[in-house]
């Protein structure tokens, strides 16, 4: 994978090539960019998509000791990242993880032409719900996030309520869930740049709730594609941000979880390709 280093760090990313528009992919907690495979497989002959692997637990390379890794520093993050690949006229497009909307309105708001917004953190869902909302509180004991990331190791335990389950309706396959839990399991430095993030959720809270107003300063075509039985970001909100958004259109998408990506693919490509074609 390709690098480019930043002031945090290093960020590794996928990045398709090509002429066409570009499309920045961002990805949830202790994930990566994979799990957009199969919407990239759909779009890449048409658009040049990248994605970066964020610093939430399933990157490879440690960021550094004094980097600011709440969902501000990464959301920061995200931008030097567009700006040190000189990308402009991009389209934004996240699931799970909702920082990604506090570059509206900031230093890096012109590279943003387009925004989709699949199901993720929004308003005062952060952590979002479910068993997400118990780690802050678990990243305060001493070898509290190893501990919670125990359960991961073995394929059997990923499906449960309380650990992957509610996330996709379909499983994971297993190569690519081990892909995003590596890095967190074998590195302490992985660990903990995980629990900084962790340990910042009540900021990010108040971030997130601040940033959504910025969203009605966000003229630009705009995309709301929320999973129809999410389980952990409240189908509520996807309304509110398609109000919020000047041209936001809201599309409800059946049959899935919270990541779309996996659930279901296809249906989301298209939504995409609507949005590119606006």
């Amino acid at each position: 994978m390709p690098e480019v280093e930043l002031s945090a760090g290093t960020i590794a990313y996928e990045d398709t090539g090509g002429e066409g528009p570009v499309v920045v992919f961002l990805h949830g907690l202790i994930m990566d960019g994979s799990v957009w495979r199969h919407v990239v497989e759909d779009l890449r002959r048409d658009y040049r998509c990248v994605l970066p692997t964020l610093p939430l637990g399933g990157h490879r390379l440690p960021m550094r000791e004094s980097a600011d890794l709440s969902m501000r520093g990464i959301a920061d993050i995200v931008g030097d990242f567009i700006a040190g690949l000189d990308l402009d006229g991009v389209t934004l497009a996240m699931n799970d993880w909702g920082g990604g909307q506090l570059l509206i309105g900031g230093d890096h708001d012109e590279r943003v032409s387009r925004l989709a917004l699949c199901s993720c953190e929004a308003f005062d869902n952060v952590p979002p719900k479910g068993a997400a909302r118990t780690l802050p509180y678990i990243a305060l004991l001493p070898g509290g996030i190893a501990g919670a990331l125990m359960p991961f190791r073995f394929h059997r335990l990923r499906r449960l309520p309380m650990t992957f389950g509610p996330m996709t309706k379909r499983p994971v396959p297993r190569d690519v869930m081990d892909r995003w839990f590596a890095p967190a399991l074998a590195q302490r430095e992985i660990r903990r740049d995980l629990r900084k993030y962790v340990l910042s959720s009540a900021q990010g809270r108040r971030d997130l709730l601040a940033a959504a107003e910025s969203l009605r300063s966000f003229d630009r075509p705009a995309l709301v594609a929320w999973a129809a039985e999410d389980r952990l970001m409240p189908r509520e909100h996807g309304a509110r941000l398609a109000e919020l958004l000047p041209q936001g259109t809201l599309v409800e998408i059946a049959d899935s979880y919270t990541l779309i990506p996996e659930d279901q693919p296809a249906k989301l490509a298209s939504c995409l390709r609507e949005l590119l074609s606006r």
